[in-house]
């Protein structure tokens, strides 16, 4: 069964369909050895060979790609790139291992921010929820050093000029602390580097810990450890869908395979995750 090009490759992760698109028509996609055009359809086989820019994509078989989506307590020192080169330990470390398909980060957190990452093997559906057309809220608990009053709380949701374009918190909420160490809860409906660190620190104050705890209508899982996952259920995949402008078609998730139902034990996680922590760390200091 033949599908559109740009279907098949943005459902592998590649980029939206329309990033594609544009990539056929600058003759940057090859199938078989012979140049891509828009409108081509391909059925994927194990002998199919499909080049974006001269390199071969793993490509697999739609009936063999459920979509499936985990939710993920990122740690403080992870990295949200497959490899790193330094040795460092990264967000993809501890997920589920899949034989048919890879996890797609739906956005980022930097090297010292923890907190909530969402994960899925539908390439489509991450870039359509990282798009910032979409404007999905994001909410961060960030622990601040410094004077903040009224007119501060004013400039971070009216805007501020960074060196990348205005930036703004949508909301701003008081959290509680004493002296100059105050909790915060911010929302923004982007995902710039950085930028919840660099509105603060455009009034003066330092954030010394952040804590994203909600993306969409998602929140953090009470009780799940950092370094531990859980897969979400079907409604919520469909709530995922059906925000960024997608069917809701998923009867299937493939849930969770026996030999993995060991990380939803809190006990147990949080083993995995020490035992983890202490071999990369040995890892990192005999490298370097």
């Amino acid at each position: 069964m033949s599908e559109k090009l740009q279907k098949i490759l943005a459902r592998s992760g590649y980029g939206s369909r329309r990033e594609i698109e544009e990539k056929i028509q600058r003759g940057l996609v090859s199938v078989n050895g012979k140049i891509s055009t828009l409108g081509d359809r391909v059925s994927v086989m194990p002998s199919t060979q499909i080049r974006l820019d001269g390199r071969i994509l793993p490509i697999t078989e739609p009936q063999k790609i459920p979509c499936r989506v985990l939710a993920y307590y990122k740690i403080e020192g992870e990295i949200c790139t497959r490899k790193d080169p330094k040795g460092r330990p990264t967000v993809f470390d501890r997920l589920p291992k899949l034989h048919h398909s890879r996890w797609i980060g739906i956005g980022r957190l930097d090297i010292n921010t923890s907190g909530l990452l969402l994960f899925t093997t539908d390439g489509e559906l991450a870039h359509r929820l990282m798009h910032p057309s979409q404007e999905i809220e994001r909410e961060y608990a960030s622990r601040i050093f410094g004077q903040v009053n009224e007119p501060s709380i004013k400039q971070l949701t009216q805007g501020i000029q960074l060196e990348d374009g205005m930036a703004a918190f949508r909301r701003v909420t008081f959290g509680g602390g004493e002296g100059l160490n105050h909790w915060y809860n911010v929302i923004l409906t982007e995902g710039r580097n950085r930028e919840v660190r660099r509105l603060w620190e455009a009034i003066g104050v330092q954030v010394s810990r952040l804590i994203r705890i909600r993306y969409g209508d998602i929140k953090l899982p009470k009780g799940l450890p950092r370094g531990g996952w859980k897969e979400m259920d079907i409604s919520t995949i469909h709530y995922l869908r059906e925000l960024v402008g997608l069917k809701k078609d998923i009867t299937n998730t493939l849930l969770i395979e026996k030999k993995e139902q060991r990380f939803f034990k809190p006990r147990q996680i949080r083993r995995a995750v020490k035992r983890h922590v202490m071999s990369s760390t040995r890892s990192f200091k005999k490298k370097n």
